[in-house]
């Protein structure tokens, strides 16, 4: 070949070159999405991490250990790097976990009471009178000499008895019983026979981020009884027979899994988008109908997991102008561990994470939707409703505000210090039977899921993702929102000064 004609190739090879590349980088955010979420890949991930061999995942097993392995590994064929400052992509942290070796054996009159929730209790043998004072409130005490003594009451309040009021009352009433010197208050409901194993569950073993100091209170239970049980009790003087070896403590190890990609903007790379969901479940309970007794976490939380995953596939091919950093929460189902350890413990500073795309959920009853908790309270919103729309989706904020969804996962641990951080989840409209049948039940399990919707649901949350790390403006929280002040301190932002009349 004459010089001529090498020179005329080499130019072809560099026009068709520049044309590969100009489609390329012609392509948008939307496309991007699309082709890295691969229908395959999502269910690879949660039949994984949802398979009966990690044992529902438990904060401080082995199995967990061995899914944030799975995760670490996973970062690392998308190109995360790992923190620099350890060379890994652990963030290892000790807690304290408290259980009970054996069941209580507790009786009022004689007549037993094997459904307990044990909240403290040390080593008791106890067989003595006790005080009945209603519902325990501060009228209740009026005339009644309790000290030194145990108290029972009714659980909740005259207006409501359910779990969930009933839990947020306990504070006071404890609080209430240490002032007038009780040593015990056990409370006794007739609680909704489709959740209160769901509490047994979630007590039964607990962990905590620090070793527990003992408690003034010597003992708090929760007993489950009957209505006529119920209100026999306040009939009759009360003698009580109490025998435990109480709430063990031993320390565990665990890990958040921590992966970074830098921004590709010589300026927006000093900001981070943080992508985040919580990869621990409830490990092994109480067997359901089928005798079941793997709690697998499916839906809560190998979904919220997949779709960190993806995100960093898609960032590790197409990189974003700001930073992004990828981080899988240990110990969520135990009480935010993993986020508060983190928030407690960055790995550099918080005020260079400029959002939170948190992802977790309890499952869906809506397939047209994603609800993203938190969704009107960032100035992100227009890009979360965009990405969600571009694949089919209806992007709605939260339908069940009295659950107070947003202060139950680990985005708050963020909000709290100031960073925006809603919760992007799968599409629901109610919390109904159809979400109750799968959440924290062991049939939560990968072969239930819908992978088309999942396909869509992915692929705008990776577009939704992408296009707040590439905007030029700093998301930040809606003017008047609770954590407004929390963000303005921490991004150093400037008090408005009020204009004078």
């Amino acid at each position: 070949m004459n010089n001529t004609n090498i020179f005329k190739m080499k130019n072809y090879l560099t026009l068709v070159m520049c044309a590969c590349i100009s489609v390329v980088s012609a392509q948008t955010d939307a496309e991007k999405a699309a082709e890295t979420v691969d229908k395959n890949n999502i269910e690879g991930h949660i039949y994984f991490l949802a398979d009966d061999l990690l044992k529902g995942r438990g904060t401080g097993t082995p199995e967990n250990k061995i899914a944030a392995s799975y995760l670490a590994n996973t970062l690392r064929s998308y190109g995360a790097k790992p923190d620099s400052s350890t060379g890994t992509y652990y963030q290892q942290m000790e807690l304290s976990r408290l259980f009970l070796k054996e069941k209580i054996m507790l009786s009022i009159n004689g007549v037993d009471f094997p459904e307990i929730v044990a909240f403290d209790i040390g080593a008791t043998d106890v067989n003595e009178e006790a005080v009945y004072l209603n519902y325990g409130l501060e009228a209740d005490f009026k005339g009644n000499n309790v000290k030194g003594k145990i108290i029972i009451a009714k659980a909740g309040t005259p207006e409501s008895q359910e779990i969930r009021p009933a839990f947020g009352a306990r504070a006071a009433k404890i609080e209430l019983a240490l002032k007038n010197g009780a040593k015990g208050l056990i409370e006794v409901g007739s609680f909704d026979e489709a959740t209160w194993p769901m509490l047994q569950h979630a007590f039964e073993e607990r962990v905590s981020l620090s070793v527990s100091e003992k408690k003034p209170l010597a003992m708090n239970l929760w007993l489950q009884t009957t209505p006529a049980q119920l209100e026999e009790l306040g009939k009759k003087k009360l003698n009580i027979r109490i025998k435990t070896e109480g709430i063990q403590q031993e320390q565990i190890k665990t890990q958040n899994v921590i992966g970074i990609l830098e921004g590709t903007d010589p300026k927006l790379k000093e900001e981070y988008i943080m992508y985040s969901a919580h990869y621990d479940h409830v490990g092994i309970g109480e067997p359901d109908a089928k005798g079941d007794s793997i709690y697998n976490g499916a839906r809560d939380n190998a979904i919220g997991t997949t779709a960190v995953l993806s995100m960093a596939e898609n960032i590790g091919k197409y990189p974003t102008k700001r930073s992004a950093v990828f981080i899988f929460f240990t110990g969520e189902e135990k009480g935010l561990l993993g986020s508060k350890y983190y928030v407690q413990n960055p790995v550099f500073p918080l005020k260079q994470i400029v959002y939170g795309f948190n992802t977790d959920g309890g499952g869906y009853n809506d397939t047209s939707l994603a609800t993203v908790i938190g969704l009107g309270r960032t100035t992100a919103q227009k890009h979360i409703v965009a990405g969600a729309a571009a694949f089919g989706l209806k992007a709605i904020d939260d339908p069940a505000p009295e659950q107070g969804l947003f202060d139950r996962s680990d985005n708050v641990s963020f909000a709290s210090v100031g960073i925006p951080a809603p919760t992007y989840s799968t599409g629901f409209n109610a919390f109904d039977d159809e979400i109750n049948k799968y959440y924290h039940q062991p049939g939560d399990e990968a072969d239930s899921l819908d992978y088309d919707y999942l396909l869509k649901f992915y692929q705008g949350y990776v577009l939704s993702g992408r296009l707040i790390a590439n905007d030029p403006e700093k998301p930040f929280w809606v003017k008047g929102d609770k954590y407004e002040p929390a963000g303005n301190v921490l991004y150093g932002n400037a008090p408005e000064v009020p204009m004078k009349n």
